[in-house]
Order: C-alpha cells, then sequence, then structure tokens
C-alpha cells in the first residue's frame, strides 16, 4: 500500500486525481492538504496530523494560498529524514522560470496539468504506474 501526498488548493483536481488513481488499480492511501502550510504540518506530523504515514510519492502544486510550491519543495528536500521522497511537481504553470526552477530546487519531475479531462487522467495514470510500478522506491 502507497501513500500518496496531494498538495493542492483545487479541490477538482484532487478529486479527479483520486478518479484516475483508483482507475490505476494501484494500492494507495491519498492524503490532501490544501496549502503549503498545512504540507509542512502533515510532513512534520503536528497538529492535526500526529501519527500519519510517510508519503512514499508527493504530488505538489505551485500555486497555492499562504506558502508556495516552491518553498515547500525547497523545505522538504532540505530534510534528511524526507529528502529520498519522490516530488513531483503537478501544477497548471508552463513557465520556463516555474519548470527550472523546480529541478534547481530537486524536484523529481515536473507536471503541466492538462486542461482535457481525458489527459489529465491520463497522466496522473503514467505518473502513478512509473512511480509505483517501474521505478525503484526508496525504502522507509
Amino acid at each position: 500500500m502507497f501513500n500518496i501526498l496531494m498538495v493542492d488548493d483545487d479541490i477538482g483536481d484532487t478529486i479527479l486525481t483520486r478518479e484516475a488513481l483508483k482507475e490505476c488499480g494501484i494500492e494507495h492511501n491519498m492524503h490532501v492538504v490544501h496549502d503549503g502550510t498545512e504540507a509542512l504540518d502533515f510532513l512534520k506530523k503536528e497538529g492535526d496530523y500526529e501519527g500519519v504515514p510517510r508519503p512514499d510519492l508527493i504530488l505538489l502544486d505551485l500555486n497555492m494560498p499562504c506558502m508556495g510550491g516552491h518553498e515547500v519543495l525547497q523545505w522538504v528536500k532540505a530534510q534528511d529524514n524526507l529528502k529520498a521522497i519522490p516530488v513531483v511537481i503537478l501544477t497548471t504553470s508552463t513557465t520556463h522560470t516555474d519548470i527550472i526552477k523546480s529541478y534547481e530546487n530537486s524536484a523529481n519531475s515536473y507536471i503541466s496539468k492538462p486542461l482535457n479531462l481525458g489527459d489529465f487522467k491520463a497522466a496522473i495514470k503514467a505518473t502513478s504506474v512509473f512511480w509505483f510500478e517501474t521505478a525503484k522506491m526508496p525504502s522507509k
């Protein structure tokens, strides 16, 4: 069973992601937080997130209230106990600056959210198949 942390303030995108992951047939638990501050609380297991599992994969939006995805990514990759978790940027941004900055901050991949429903689901399915069936994941 894989644990996925989705950090995204768009409820519609989180619903579509849940549907796509369910269609993949990969056993998982998806946890959703809606901004960077909540993501840090989840990863630190603080407040409402005491006792949550360590994610096997983080799906991270860039444009969020309170704390954006770039700041979350920098923080995650600076933590010795978390930096091995693959972080996939999943965002509407297609700007060259965001792509470069994400990879400079050690993002494992960058996906611009497709606008078409079918393409969005296909991107999520391909991502989950890659990380959970093809790639070798770090042990916990």
